[in-house]
């Protein structure tokens, strides 16, 4: 467990830990499962972040700037790299050696460059909301914390790696079913908690869980089919595309 632990912070965070001792199978499953737990140290930055903005008066929008770059600060923006290259290689060409290729440069291009606007703005405009109607803080710690949730869906016994080497394929393949649903499960009965405490309707907070599985699972179905299976800038990708889903479910 203790490995697990510190794969999945070391891998998703920019918090200094130790390296684990080894890494197999049964590592980097539960490294995925356990990326919930392991971005808390993002998820109470981003409410600290709302939480400082509210005190101090800021516009809700310029707070919601600050939390979701104080966010992919603490991923040293691992995850929107991801988006980028993702959208890059599938914008790219349908040759599926040719899409790869494209994501393996690293240079990101204009839909890339697109896609992380779009998506980013899509962000910051829904957590906007949320601090406008009062909940800014439930808002910013389900987004960040649904966005890791659904790495154990990507991660399915079924998805293949579209790629021997790299994160994804250290990942791919890993998660039984039964525990990617009982993580679910668990994340939908908290995010109901919650939304309680917040004064948000607990439907709210299930809307968010299944929002953020429902961007990140087109994503990954998108990427199966045109890539064979994903790769470490897929996660990213869907990790951002979750997060946008939850924050838009809370938007209001």
């Amino acid at each position: 467990m203790r490995d697990a632990l510190r794969l999945a912070v070391g891998t998703l965070t920019a918090v200094p830990v130790p390296p684990p001792r080894q890494v197999d199978s049964d590592v980097a499953r539960r490294a995925m499962l356990l990326a919930p737990l392991a971005t808390l140290p993002l998820a109470a930055l981003a409410c600290a972040v709302v939480l400082l903005g509210d005190v101090v008066g800021l516009p809700p929008l310029l707070t919601a700037a600050l939390a979701v770059g104080s966010v992919a600060l603490g991923t040293r923006g691992m995850h929107l790299d991801g988006l980028a290259d993702t959208a890059d290689g599938l914008g790219a060409s349908y040759d599926r050696e040719r899409a790869l290729d494209v994501m393996r440069t690293g240079d990101v291009g204009p839909m890339g460059a697109a896609t992380l606007v779009l998506v980013l703005l899509g962000q910051v405009a829904a957590l906007a909301g949320a601090i406008a109607a009062g909940h800014g803080v439930f808002a910013a710690a389900v987004g960040v914390l649904a966005g890791r949730l659904v790495l154990g869906v990507c991660c399915l016994r079924m998805v293949p790696a579209a790629r021997p080497g790299g994160l994804g394929a250290a990942v791919a393949g890993s998660t039984p079913m039964w525990q990617v649903a009982l993580a679910l499960t668990h994340g939908a009965v908290v995010a109901a908690l919650g939304a309680m405490l917040a004064d948000v309707a607990p439907w709210q907070g299930v809307l968010a869980v299944l929002l953020a599985l429902l961007a990140s699972g087109a994503l990954l179905w998108r990427c199966v089919r045109r890539l064979g299976g994903i790769t470490g800038d897929v996660l990213g990708a869907c990790v951002e595309a979750a997060t946008l889903g939850a924050l838009v479910a809370l938007a209001a």
